[in-house]
């Protein structure tokens, strides 16, 4: 029998799909392969090294290679490589993750549930909210907010709270029951002369003139991301959150937080919800939480979310929802650790101590002539560059010439997107800038 060579190069890498990408450009150029990761940096297979400035997908907290969640993974897949969470059974990681989980909570929560992603995870929680409306006798009061240019996932629910247009694009999304209200970034959508205060009151009142004419009795939840990640980091204007939450309250509405990129530490505290003031009906949350060693997710729910959803399931005899891998011993105990490194090494002041030096160095490169602004919070943030021909093609032309010099970030619109692993230092921070810088140097002058 013929096996496959271990060399990626004697395999054709164009056989496998990718995701969020034209299927037609990667039959013609493939993929670039990464084969190893050590702290910031990730090498291909022709050992090349790059600064990963996105952290992998806004996700890698403690850096690649970390040794004891490698460690952990072994141990924990000698001793019970699997086991599930039906039919009222557990096994001690998901338990004691849980447990740490609710701890963390700036606010009083009541429970926890694991999925595999941020896009299982607010699907989930979507059929949880209309499974409660349901529990309360109100099953008119379904329908759900999302955001214009918000992201919560790719499945079928979750993409259509999603607010990008790609994502809906020829899926037949989004459902009927998911609208959308407008885009609080003052950067992006202020009028002419609009004051922030101004714009924020204007998208207040857009979020209350939606619900009024939708019904506020069928409108059962508003999801939301305290930064707007995959829409390009985009902040949200002062006295934004504190004003939706009032006009959620008014009219009896759930909030669910997004803090799948911006939970354990990312906005300079452990959750954004703290850093922005907001108290939310469900957290969300997914890549941090085990810094994507292993596909985990997690629903954190307050107790008045919970209770008439377990009625309900008392009722029904069964809460008929569960993924086979929900919950996964080997993922959970590998969570466990990273946030127990993440504590230890204190990276969550690490990102508030290196915030400063971070902003800097973004204001600095927005000072270049194919940039206009920037803008971030903690180790997020994004450089907007000056409009080309086309939307996003000039952050397209960035983006590739930054990784053909070594820094892997992602372009999304007319911007340059960064959020590197919660461990980067002052020098590296430098260090991923000057590249930046150069790669935009390199831009321009092709461009005469």
């Amino acid at each position: 029998m013929d096996f496959l060579p271990n060399s990626i190069e004697a395999r054709d890498i164009r056989a496998q799909m990718p995701a969020a990408a034209d299927f037609r450009k990667h039959e013609e150029n493939g993929s670039l392969v990464i084969e190893r990761g050590d702290g910031i940096y990730v090498y291909d297979n022709n050992g090349k090294r790059y600064i990963e400035g996105l952290a992998g997908l806004w996700s890698v907290a403690v850096g690649f290679g970390e040794e004891r969640l490698a460690r952990v993974a072994y141990e924990q897949m000698a001793k019970l490589p699997y086991y599930h969470i039906f039919n009222y059974k557990t096994h001690g990681p998901s338990v004691d993750l849980a447990e740490k989980v609710l701890s963390m909570m700036p606010f009083p929560m009541s429970k926890v549930h694991f999925a595999s992603s941020g896009s299982e995870a607010n699907d989930l929680v979507a059929k949880m909210v209309w499974y409660r409306s349901n529990a309360l006798e109100k099953p008119e009061k379904k329908k759900i907010i999302g955001r214009i240019k918000g992201y919560h996932g790719v499945t079928i629910a979750a993409g259509s709270i999603t607010g990008i247009p790609r994502n809906h694009e020829a899926f037949d999304l989004p459902l009927d029951r998911m609208v959308h209200t407008s885009c609080p970034s003052y950067a992006h959508f202020a009028l002419e002369g609009e004051s922030e205060a101004d714009f924020t009151a204007r998208m207040l009142k857009d979020l209350e003139d939606l619900i009024l004419k939708e019904g506020p009795e069928t409108v059962a939840a508003f999801w939301g991301e305290p930064v707007m990640g995959a829409g390009g980091v985009l902040m949200p204007p002062d006295g934004y959150w504190a004003g939706v939450q009032a006009i959620l309250k008014k009219y009896e509405i759930l909030l669910v937080v997004d803090e799948v990129i911006c939970g354990f530490g990312r906005t300079g505290n452990m959750f954004a919800c703290e850093t922005f003031g907001i108290t939310p009906d469900v957290l969300v949350l997914s890549k941090q939480i085990s810094s994507s060693y292993l596909p985990l997710s997690a629903i954190v729910m307050n107790d008045g979310f919970y209770q008439p959803i377990a009625d309900q399931s008392h009722k029904i005899g069964s809460f008929g929802h569960g993924f086979t891998a929900s919950g996964h011993p080997v993922v959970t105990a590998v969570a466990l650790e990273n946030l127990k490194i993440i504590e230890e090494r204190d990276l969550v002041g690490n990102a508030a101590r290196m915030s400063p030096a971070f902003l800097k160095g973004l204001e600095e490169l927005a000072t270049h002539p194919l940039a206009s602004s920037s803008r971030g919070v903690g180790l997020i943030g994004a450089l907007e560059l000056k409009p080309w021909d086309k939307p996003g093609i000039g952050a397209t032309a960035a983006a590739e010439k930054m990784q053909d010099m070594g820094l892997i970030i992602r372009g999304i619109g007319d911007a340059i997107c960064f959020c590197p692993p919660l461990i980067i230092t002052e020098e590296q921070i430098t260090e991923m800038f000057a590249i930046a810088r150069k790669a935009l140097d390199a831009v321009a002058a092709e461009q005469g």
